[in-house]
């Protein structure tokens, strides 16, 4: 991928990654600086990527490093991830909105990351299975074990 391919895809798709970035980070100017992120990626790995479906490479890209930002964020005692905002919201009493995030962080602390970006898309974003499947690169079937277990997990966790 050349230099002048990426910057059609900056002007092109750039409007959907600062969306999709402000949508996980829930802030403008955080969402811009991690849109940058995107590209700056795509640049350093340019030599690697194939420019086929940049739609979907971008979007992938855009959610992880969003991801990867709220992560740390909680790390270093910053703000809930946007998962967990998004699943609270429906909550309410504070009590049941501080029970509800305990729980999730206690069922995402023991999913690997692609599960939990599997039920980012697929419960949040609303991604069908086939999307969702096409989105990480897993068949469909994979998918459904995987949001399976998520619920077997929880339903363990319920019961604790």
């Amino acid at each position: 991928m050349e230099t002048t391919e990426i910057e059609a895809l900056y002007r092109r798709y750039g409007p959907m990654v600062v969306r999709r970035c402000k949508a996980i980070l829930r802030n403008e100017e955080a969402a811009f600086d991690a849109a940058q992120d995107v590209f700056m990626q795509l640049l350093r790995k340019r030599s690697r990527l194939d420019a086929r479906g940049p739609s979907s490479l971008l979007y992938t890209i855009a959610t992880n490093t969003c991801l990867n930002i709220l992560r740390a964020q909680r790390r270093r005692g910053g703000q809930h991830a946007e998962l967990h905002e998004e699943l609270l919201r429906d909550h309410e009493s504070a009590e049941e909105t501080v029970l509800a995030g305990h729980f999730l962080e206690r069922l995402f602390a023991v999913e690997d990351d692609t599960t939990r970006l599997i039920a980012m898309y697929h419960y949040l974003d609303g991604f069908t299975l086939e999307e969702t499947a096409a989105l990480v690169g897993m068949s469909v079937s994979g998918i459904r074990k995987r949001l399976r277990k998520l619920r077997s997990t929880s339903l363990a966790l319920r019961e604790e």
